[in-house]
Formats: C-alpha cells, structure tokens, sequence
C-alpha cells in the first residue's frame, strides 16, 4: 500500500482476500484468467457468475462479497501495524509465485523488515506442538544457531516445535517470521501473544486472512503451504504420522524445496513422521551447521564430525602399523613384530626404538611389549585385542 489512498487493484484484493479462502485454486484461476477487477467485479453482482462452482458456492461467494469491507480492513491493519503486500509489489517474495494457482491474493505483513529480502535467506522449523522436551531443546538450539548464521527461521507461531523455534532465534538476537492461521491482528494460540507481540516488535508477523479473522483447521493446513513455499527448506523436529509438519513438508517437496528431518528415538511416536519422511527423499541433519551447508551458497559447509583425537593417530603410518602389530597381553620378537605390520626387520626395530622413546613399547631382552598407555592407546583405535 502506498500514498494516502489506496489504488482500485489493491481494494480488490482486499476484498477477494476476505471472500475467498486461502489456497483456493478456483478462485486463483479466476484471478488468473480474468483478472482481479473482473473478478472482484462480478462478486459485487455485476456480471454473469463465474465457471467452475456451483450455484451454491457462488452464492456464498457473493453474500461474504457483500459485507466485505476494504477499505476497512486496511484501517484496521494500520492501526495493529500491519500492511497489505500484493503479487508485484516490491516486498513479494517472487519464490510464492511458485504455488500457482494456490498462490495467496496477498499478504498481511506486521513488522518493520522487508518481507521479500528476509525470504531470501530464510528456513522453516516446523514440529509436534506437543512436543517432547528433546524436540523442544533441538527446536530452540536450531533456531539459536540458524540465527547466529545470519539466517531467517520462519515458523507457525504455535505450541510446541513452533514456539522453541521463534525463542530460540529471538534469544540468539536474530530475525524470525510467524506465519498465521488468522488475523495478524489477532495472535493465536493466545498463550502466545506475548511472543507474537515480540516477534512482531523484533521480526515479521504474516498470514492471508484479514483482520480479525479467526483460525479453523483447514486454514492451519493451508497455512502450511506458504511456510514451505517462503522458505529455502523446511525442517521437521518431531512429528507423529498424522503430523501437520508433515503437510508442510510434502508441501516444501513438490516445490522443489530442501525437506529436511531431525531424527528422534526409534520408540518415540512423535519422531514416527519425521522418520518416515528421511526413508524417503528427506535429508537428516542434527545441527543448524548442517542445515545452512544444504540450503545456504556454496561453501557453506558444516564441519567434519569426527571423534577425539588420540595420541596414536598423531604417529606417522609406519609407527602406527608396528604399534598396532604388537599382542596386547604378551611380549613378540621382532620377526613377528614385523610379519604383523607388513613391513622388514631393520624398519620394525627403528619403529620399535621410535615407540620406546614416547613410551609406548617396551623392551624385555629380545622381545617387546606395549606399556599400559599403549594399551589403552591401541585399544582406543582397534577394539579390544
């Protein structure tokens, strides 16, 4: 919205986004085919009714068309902070293009970022609201080191998964977007209007309902659909079979987006999702280094896990191999010694005298043995011997 009068285009999709449901792909048809005006127009009663509903449907369509009131809404959204971004617009996120016909009409933003830059660079976690405390904790430290990276965490606002996510990249100082089932001027759940008051102080606050209008469950399903949409890739922290992160998911698939999957215990049915989708195409990660090394630029790598380093692997390879040569519980000469690494005798006795001098081996006349550090050393390296 710009200037003090809003133009005739963004009237009309105010109006179609109160009399139209999110994701509706006949309404989007419409748009597409004929255009917002058109469209808008024959809501209003001028015109033949649109292809494609039935009588009853189109009905409906133009009773909620009747009452609809834009510029209203618009005033309303003002005064909760709130502004209308249309396709086109310089804040569209050009990557919701991608939902076709099911693209949103617009989108009610609250918050002072750009919503197109902060998609850019953003990730969704998304989860069981009534999550375990792990999926709390691996949420919360997600969303803290996704933060740190300089990484946008976008989530639904909910219980659970949702909430530990948006905390976490609030306490991290960083950016985070909830996405809405209903009016960004009316948080829910309402256990979480003191978050979603900071998340719209620190961050961005978004949905496709107008002011006001209340949360059903096919509209949290739909919701799900712009979270994946929005995001370079979404993450799934725990989810039961039935799970609407689940939605999500499939959803952040069929466009192309990173699916990805934090792995729970093989006896928890809220982790049953989650494994489900990493059987499939899902990609399992256990850290926000992970993460950005799958959906951020090149280079972007997470670092090599690897266990501690012990003393033996700081030996060069020849030491090494007569080192592991020697029996754990008695003394060998040096023929064997050498046998066992693969290796002469005069190069096994310098090993040897190498390894006595940092005290791994000793000598008892002509033969040798491991010290106790060695032993555990070597045992450390190759199982028990």
């Amino acid at each position: 919205m710009t200037g003090d009068e809003p133009d005739g285009e963004l009237l009309d999709r105010v109006l179609l986004a109160r009399v139209v449901e999110p994701g509706d792909e006949v309404g989007g048809r419409w748009i597409r085919e004929w255009g917002v005006a058109e469209v808008a127009s024959r809501l209003r009663g001028s015109g033949k009714p649109l292809p494609g509903v039935s009588e009853k449907r189109w009905s409906g369509l133009r009773a909620r068309a009747r009452v609809a009131e834009p510029r209203r809404d618009l005033a309303v959204a003002h005064d909760a902070g709130a502004r209308f971004v249309v396709p086109g617009s310089a804040e569209w996120p050009g990557q919701l293009d991608d939902l076709a016909d099911a693209r949103p009409i617009g989108l009610w933003v609250r918050g002072l970022p750009s919503l197109r830059m902060w998609a850019l660079r953003s990730v969704a976690l998304v989860g069981a609201r009534a999550c375990t405390e792990y999926g709390a904790h691996m949420a919360a430290t997600l969303g803290t080191g996704l933060a740190e990276r300089g990484w946008v965490v976008v989530s639904g606002g909910a219980y659970g998964v949702d909430g530990a996510a948006h905390r976490g990249a609030l306490g991290a100082g960083g950016a985070t977007v909830a996405v809405l089932a209903c009016g960004v001027d009316r948080p829910y759940p309402r256990g979480h209007t003191q978050l979603i008051t900071r998340i719209a102080e620190q961050g961005l606050v978004i949905g496709e309902l107008p002011p006001g209008d209340h949360p059903t469950p096919s509209r949290f399903v739909l919701r799900n659909r712009v979270i994946a949409a929005l995001t370079r890739g979404t993450v799934v922290v725990e989810a039961a079979h039935r799970s609407g992160s689940l939605v999500t998911a499939r959803a952040a698939q069929r466009l192309g987006r990173h699916t990805i999957g934090v792995p729970g215990p093989a006896t928890s049915s809220l982790s049953a999702g989650v494994h489900e989708l990493l059987r499939g195409d899902a990609t399992l990660v256990t850290d926000a280094a992970e993460v950005v090394e799958l959906v951020g630029d090149m280079g972007e790598l997470a670092p090599d896990r690897r266990g501690p380093v012990l003393p033996r692997d700081l030996l060069a390879p020849a030491a090494r191999r007569v080192l592991s040569a020697l029996p754990g519980r008695r003394e060998a000469g040096v023929e064997e010694i050498a046998r066992g690494a693969q290796t002469t005798r005069d190069d096994a006795i310098a090993r040897l005298y190498e390894l006595r001098a940092l005290g791994y081996v000793e000598r008892h006349g002509d033969s040798w043995k491991l010290t106790r550090q060695a032993m555990i050393s070597v045992r450390g390296g190759r199982g028990p011997c």
